[in-house]
């Protein structure tokens, strides 16, 4: 077996309740690296035909070769399933302390099929997992959760993931969320979790830091690796890069000035002087107690707040991260930070994707402004306390809730106005509009699990934020980038080491120290080539689930509407060139992978 790995996989049935432990098939480990790559292999041979809440479908928790070492930004984990919100094969990883732990117990990850017949959790310790009653724990927060699950088997050496309310209820963007308010956010996988009547896992493990399996080289690698982190030129930089000083919350008064956020449900590209609100120098100038952080990572972009006034006051949380502060906050008129931040919280107990729940209420502030919507009572743009109430009642399934819990498309389509959903394949945007920042445009469209900025985070050329620099409104080129950016982060991806590190480290990097722990030559040819195979493999998923031709697309706001706002003004997207270019750089006709290129890739 290569290095890095435990090379036991935890294969749980819930129905049966039994658990096999297997090795990971070498072919596998060598073809698709880990985490995000190993996971979709695994769900690949599950079959792309099941359906995503039935017993059937398969649920991944899965580290990679580098996840719980002492390799900078690598506490991480992807969450792999087949998506309730839109049906595509889906990743969401998730931080802090809970995937470093699973390592560190003796495993690489969980294979979890089948369907408990009451609530279960699973428990970790000394290399066993076992099945045990959640009955307890269920109907209850996540806040509630963690707490009782500490106290039963005490805080020292513990992490724990659960789900909340919303997982249980099958609200369609439910999440995992650990002790550490770090979440697997997107794509419904706690809802899959719901589906199957787990509640929770819990991982007792003390650190025990894996080996090198070449560890002169390893030096060398991590060395290197930490040097471009800690560079100051670097946006993480300790202490003093704007990742590290205002969290990833530094990108709203950004994107607000050149005319790239999206605000009341993407009518406008800038929230104006109200962006400032809800920043990352406004959380760290009025509300900011701490700057706790993941596994390994010495940027510490995690920021804790306090609430000093108002109905929330006292309410502390981490973290008002840029994303979600952007969904709830100026996509929905909101420029309230404590009540952003009371959302946000909200979200993290319940187990709810706080950027989807952002689209959806901003998509339904937009029926209800044009009288589309009239049958939970209006929801106007800006109601802090309506938008706290809606919340809970989305978790809970309560009244029009239970039309909410949807997810974004199919509200818009409930009130028969789908053009008032900024979704790609079913999943909403994040937080950049793609007529300010075109690379976004590409990267939202091509993305294999919907509308997102990992897959591609192409403004980091497009801002300046790393030394290969593009222009934010130049189409030309951006297929091109994309393609690249996507190939590398599902490589990171798989390692599994955190977006941010491409903020700083690059393929180089990346081989460099996968050589140095899996004890093999990779070059960065390599780097890319793998990449490359995962993402073919995951659109490969997608095909045969029935997503085919002619599903890369945009909402036409964006690429009919100009953008009105200073930066962008006048700009749309130009969505068919991109595609052109990113087809031919991909070989791939219309959003359909060829058998030839399987075939080249070792996919087939």
């Amino acid at each position: 077996m290569l290095g890095g790995f435990a090379n036991r996989i935890a294969h749980v049935d819930l129905t049966h309740r039994t658990v096999e432990y297997r090795p990971i098939p070498h072919d596998w480990a060598r073809l698709y690296i880990g985490a995000r790559g190993l996971a979709v292999r695994y769900l690949f041979e599950n079959g792309p035909e099941v359906e995503p809440f039935s017993p059937e479908n398969m649920l991944c928790f899965m580290n990679g070769p580098l996840t719980g070492t002492d390799a900078n930004m690598s506490g991480r984990q992807a969450v792999v399933t087949k998506s309730p919100l839109t049906g595509t094969v889906t990743d969401s990883h998730i931080g802090g302390w809970s995937a470093a732990r699973m390592r560190w117990a003796g495993f690489d990850g969980f294979v979890i099929t089948g369907k408990a017949d009451t609530p279960v959790y699973l428990y970790v310790e000394n290399g066993e997992v076992s099945i045990r009653d959640a009955s307890d724990l269920w109907g209850k927060g996540i806040h509630t959760v963690i707490p009782m699950l500490k106290e039963r088997y005490g805080e020292k050496d513990l992490s724990v993931m659960a789900i909340g309310q919303s997982g249980e209820n099958l609200i369609r963007y439910a999440g995992w969320v650990n002790e550490n308010d770090r979440a697997a956010g997107r794509g419904g996988t706690g809802a899959v979790g719901g589906s199957k009547h787990l509640k929770a896992i819990v991982i007792k493990a003390a650190r025990a830091i894996p080996k090198a399996d070449d560890r002169e080289a390893w030096k060398v690698a991590h060395k290197r690796a930490l040097a471009t982190i800690m560079d100051e030129k670097n946006i993480t930089s300790p202490r003093k890069g704007g990742l590290s000083v205002y969290g990833t919350n530094v990108l709203m008064n950004i994107t607000n000035t050149i005319g790239a956020l999206p605000a009341f449900n993407s009518q406008k590209t800038s929230f104006g002087n109200r962006a400032e609100l809800i920043s990352g120098e406004y959380v760290n100038d009025n509300i900011l107690v701490d700057n706790p952080t993941c596994h390994a990572c010495p940027v510490a972009c995690k920021k804790e707040v306090e609430i000093k006034e108002g109905p929330w006051k006292g309410l502390r949380m981490e973290s008002v991260e840029y994303e979600p502060a952007w969904a709830v906050g100026a996509n929905c008129g909101l420029d309230d930070i404590n009540t952003v931040a009371k959302l946000i919280d909200l979200c993290n107990d319940h187990g709810m994707d706080p950027i989807e729940l952002g689209n959806v209420f901003s998509c339904y502030m937009e029926c209800c402004e044009r009288g589309y919507a009239n049958d939970g009572g209006p929801l106007l743009w800006g109601d802090a306390m309506a938008m706290v109430e809606m919340t809970t009642k989305i978790a809970l399934r309560q009244e029009v809730g239970d039309v909410l819990a949807e997810g974004t498309a199919r509200v818009a389509a409930h009130y028969n106005h789908p053009e008032l959903s900024m979704t790609v394949k079913g999943q909403a945007i994040p937080a950049y509009d793609p007529r300010g920042l075109k690379g976004m445009g590409i990267a939202y469209a091509t993305s294999n699990r919907g509308a997102c900025h990992l897959r591609a985070y192409t403004p980091a050329s497009e801002l300046g934020v790393i030394p290969l620099k593009t222009d934010p409104l130049a189409w030309k080129g951006k297929g091109e980038l994309t393609k690249l950016f996507q190939d590398l982060h599902a490589f990171s991806d798989s390692l599994d080491l955190c977006k941010f590190s491409a903020f700083a480290e690059g393929a180089e990097e990346y081989a460099a120290q996968y050589s140095a722990y899996a004890g093999i030559p990779f070059t960065v040819e390599d780097v890319l080539v793998a990449g490359e195979r995962i993402y073919n493999l995951e659109r490969r998923f997608n095909n045969l689930a029935g997503i085919a031709e002619g599903s890369d697309y945009l909402p036409d706001r964006f690429t009919k509407e100009p953008s009105t706002s200073p930066g962008s003004e006048g700009h749309v997207c130009e969505l068919d060139l991109m595609l052109e270019e990113y087809y031919t750089a991909r070989g791939w006709v219309n959003g359909v992978v060829p058998e030839a290129k399987l075939q080249q890739l070792q996919v087939v």
